[in-house]
């Protein structure tokens, strides 16, 4: 008999979660306007809002936290996150920022100017609000298969070289980058392969800009290369990964996710002007170059974090958790994104909930069902992510509408996983039977989807 699948790990610690009643979460979902975002954490029971800060750390990071050092310049917790980024992607100039967004922030202040424009594969919220504030303008040039979500591509992730060619050759002197995104989260988690990385590299090279990886999911994105691209099948995820960045000028990163930390983030090149350009930034919005808006204690387990994420028997483990509620769905005839990605798994709302208008936000009405069927916390990556057209103001429809079920790392077990499948069970039997979504009663004029307030159509 073979032996079962079992976690690459055991729970050493636990925190007690709360189960509410049908008519608690009712209450709740009201006073919050709709948005999930306005939940308190102990209204809900399974959180899949985001896989972004909310991994648990091993037990080498948490004793590497006792180790920090906090000292304001130059501290050896720098130096040992340094060193681990160098090692691992290659690069030797690097930048800490506290999370994500501030690395982008940085690295765009210097590299984005009115009217440029960016291309991509599909731009995450943050990546486009930060362009779009400094007046340029990005263009999606994913490829056509990811946006059939019945259709088994496995690198959805794609950039499609016919399309950049097309934005570089119409643009000439407006595009100085690009950024690849990895995985691709607004498309499904869905990865970039090899041979894609390099095609980019190639076109790049002949327009003469610069490629930039956003770096959230990169070890995630390398176990999909090392399992679906046979020359890289007998290839460390650290190989691959080393390979991965060799095309690329840069990287932002997000910590917060394949660092599997809490709070952090970083810039790292090869490109000395760049570096010294950007320290500027950094001082002024993050802190002093060794330390930039982290503690010494979170860089210490960031870098024990880069070198967990890319072993391979995490990421299968990783991995497996998130194609069981994968397969739990389809099973049940829900509508996903496929082939399953690696950070989460992305229901079709569009299919789910045929009756309700577009206009009327269809994912962010399932989420909101969800929540109240299973007191299970999703996100809309859909029209209301998508925000207005900055020109014309009308809202931004985008070809595929997701209710995004981010699994956390390491927190959940698969008992968890079938409160969710068995939630989205219901609902969808119940299908018809919803017609009506919500409608917007307040908005900011960026990024609304985290503050927009709702109410039922």
């Amino acid at each position: 008999m073979e032996l079962p699948f079992a976690e690459s790990y055991k729970i050493k610690m636990i925190e007690p979660i709360y189960r509410s009643t049908r008519e608690q979460r009712v209450k709740w979902i009201d006073e919050a306007h709709y948005n999930l975002f306005n939940l308190r954490s102990e209204q809900v029971y399974i959180d899949l809002l985001t896989d972004s800060g909310t991994g648990a750390m091993s037990h080498k990071q948490w004793a590497a936290l006792m180790e920090g050092d906090e000292s304001y310049a130059g501290s050896s917790s720098y130096y040992n996150l340094k060193n681990t980024v160098k090692s691992i992607f290659g690069f030797d100039y690097f930048l800490p920022t506290h999370q994500g967004r501030a690395a982008e922030n940085v690295l765009f202040s210097i590299l984005v100017k009115e009217g440029d424009i960016v291309p991509g594969n599909s731009h995450f919220d943050t990546t486009k609000g930060h362009i779009e504030f400094r007046n340029a303008h990005t263009e999606d040039c994913t490829v056509d298969e990811a946006f059939d979500t019945d259709s088994y591509f496995p690198f959805k992730g794609n950039v499609d070289p016919e399309k950049l060619e097309h934005v570089l050759s119409k643009n000439k002197g407006k595009v100085k980058i690009m950024i690849v995104t990895l995985t691709c989260n607004s498309s499904g988690g869905q990865p970039v392969s090899m041979e894609n990385l390099k095609e980019v590299r190639k076109v790049a090279d002949k327009y003469g800009i610069s490629v930039l990886f956003d770096s959230a999911r990169f070890a995630e994105n390398a176990w999909f290369i090392k399992k679906n691209e046979k020359s890289y099948n007998n290839k460390t995820i650290k190989e691959i990964v080393r390979e991965m960045y060799s095309y690329a000028d840069g990287m932002t990163m997000s910590a917060k996710k394949d660092g599997i930390v809490n709070i952090g983030g970083f810039i790292a090149t090869n490109n000395q002007k760049w570096f010294e350009e950007a320290s500027t930034f950094s001082i002024m919005y993050e802190g002093f170059l060794t330390y930039g808006g982290m503690a010494g204690r979170d860089m210490n387990a960031l870098a024990i974090g880069l070198d967990e994420v890319t072993d391979s028997a995490y990421l299968e483990t990783r991995i497996s958790q998130v194609e069981y509620l994968g397969n739990k769905l389809i099973e049940n005839g829900i509508p996903i994104q496929k082939p399953i990605g690696g950070h989460a798994v992305f229901v079709d709302a569009k299919k789910f909930l045929p009756h309700v208008p577009k206009e009327e936000f269809v994912a962010q009405t399932l989420a909101n069902i969800l929540y109240i069927e299973a007191g299970v916390r999703g996100v809309e990556v859909g029209t209301l992510l998508a925000d207005r057209d900055p020109q014309t103001k009308e809202n931004r429809y985008p070809k595929l509408e997701l209710l995004r079920l981010a699994i956390p790392r390491r927190v959940y077990t698969n008992n968890h996983m079938d409160v969710v499948a068995a939630g989205l069970k219901n609902i969808y039997e119940q299908r018809d039977e919803i017609r009506t979504g919500l409608i917007i009663h307040k908005e900011a004029p960026i990024m609304r989807h985290f503050t927009v307030e709702l109410y039922k159509a």
